[in-house]
């Protein structure tokens, strides 16, 4: 893609006809959007966890602790992908109770926890993992996520920048910076999001979400032109737009239209891929989102 000269202020949507208004007043392109089936529960993962209460259920007598905790781990880490959260937090405890190093479980109850908005027993997990695994590839980012939905801005800026540092080339580590940054400081945000976009004229498609934020694309363009651009082999329709959904979604949150973002959350729940960062999360964005719209209505 070839890079468009990049401003740095994050401008408002683009006022186009085909727009579909929306109750907060505003517009948006929302009849451009691709609209992806539901992802469908990997029958993999099912018949491995079938085949895992088998196991735990008739042969663990014959284990010991440490496979015990290891199997108990992988079936937490399917039910998270199956969406099956509680079930998944409660093998992760019982896999620490026989293996307390497992840094991986901790960082997943983590995540778990800040979902569900109890954010001190999210902290005391990724800190373990960290504890135990100083370089965990993904606890410095989830903790940085939990301390920006509990509003400890300053707290989550410093682990999103220690993430971002670990590889300046994924786009997504300087999305996550700037939506941590841009509740202190909208400028300095832009400026350094502008700032890591010049550095890397990649072919990521991550990068157009950055080129929306900044203003160099506009939204319908982002929609009718790249929101499905570059998809990989094993890459399904619902992983791309859940993404694009959550990120939209976060873009009509800093233009304050509200409403519009509940409906991109909405969407980005409606995929069903429960791995992904953006539709664990998207449950809270959309409470919050709706709550704003209401008090805006209020005043």
């Amino acid at each position: 893609m070839k890079l468009r000269k990049i401003t740095v202020t994050v401008l408002g949507c683009w006022l186009l006809s085909g727009c579909v208004g929306t109750p907060d007043g505003t517009s948006t392109p929302l009849g451009q959007l691709v609209v992806a089936a539901p992802q469908v529960a990997d029958e993999r993962y099912q018949l491995e966890v079938a085949k895992l209460n088998e196991v735990l259920s008739h042969g663990a007598e014959e284990l010991d602790s440490e496979a015990i905790g290891q199997l108990l781990y992988r079936r937490g880490s399917l039910y998270d992908a199956l969406g099956l959260n509680v079930l998944a937090r409660i093998d992760f405890n019982r896999a620490l109770d026989y293996q307390p190093r497992l840094a991986d479980a901790y960082n997943y109850l983590g995540i778990q926890y800040t979902q569900i908005g109890q954010y001190e027993y999210a902290y005391e997990a990724l800190d373990a993992a960290l504890e135990l695994e100083p370089e965990h590839p993904y606890a410095y980012l989830n903790r940085g996520v939990a301390a920006y939905y509990d509003a400890r801005f300053d707290l989550a800026s410093a682990d999103l920048q220690r993430y971002f540092e670990l590889d300046p080339s994924d786009p997504y580590r300087s999305i996550w910076r700037f939506l941590i940054d841009v509740e202190v400081d909208l400028e300095a945000a832009t400026e350094q999001l502008a700032e890591a976009r010049l550095e890397h004229v990649g072919d990521k498609w991550a990068w157009g979400i950055v080129d929306l934020y900044l203003g160099a694309m506009s939204e319908q363009e982002f929609l009718q032109s790249y929101a499905t651009q570059s998809m990989t082999s094993d890459e399904t329709l619902a992983e791309r737009m859940c993404e694009v959904y959550f990120y939209l979604g976060k873009y009509k949150q800093l233009q304050g239209e509200w409403n519009t973002a509940a409906v991109y959350f909405r969407l980005a729940l409606t995929t069903n891929v429960h791995m992904f960062l953006e539709h664990r999360y998207a449950g809270i964005e959309m409470d919050w989102s709706q709550q704003q719209a209401l008090a805006a209505a209020q005043r």
